[in-house]
């Protein structure tokens, strides 16, 4: 299990567990702090962010800009990465593809999914990756691509 999945596990234990977790988190890649996500969940082949609307995260006609919602997407991704990829084994993004769909009017539930079939395809792996607001709606969805190689 990756070191990232048991800090996870122990975090979430906590009292405030996922905010701390959060934070954490957003401090193992900078550009993730700038959307002020939170982790909702984290286990193989699912994570999840929400990314809050706040005006940090917002373009010129206050919907939630499309590249704080593909930030989203990747931090989501990286949560399922980490607590999927086996230990002997290292992943990479190598590529992403989105299409915006709607406003993101609202705060932000980013998803990342696998199945076990996708990894069995190694070296590519497809990360189905969607973004939604608090209605329902999909903004923006797309593949985010993975390298999955042996640690040298």
């Amino acid at each position: 299990m990756s070191s990232t999945l048991d800090l996870y596990k122990k975090f979430t234990a906590l009292p405030q567990g996922k905010r701390l977790f959060s934070v954490a988190f957003s401090q193992k890649a900078p550009y993730f702090a700038s959307i002020h996500l939170e982790v909702k969940e984290m286990k193989p082949h699912l994570g999840q962010i929400r990314i809050p609307k706040r005006r940090s995260v917002k373009n010129h006609i206050g919907t939630i800009h499309a590249i704080a919602a593909c930030n989203g997407l990747e931090a989501a991704m990286g949560l399922l990465a980490e607590a999927t990829c086996p230990d002997d084994m290292r992943w990479l993004p190598k590529g992403m593809e989105v299409s915006y769909l709607a406003k993101s009017t609202t705060a932000l539930t980013c998803t990342a999914e696998t199945t076990e079939a996708d990894w069995a395809g190694a070296p590519d792996v497809p990360v189905k990756v969607k973004a939604v607001t608090s209605d329902g709606t999909v903004t923006v969805e797309g593949v985010i691509h993975l390298w999955v190689t042996p640690k040298s």
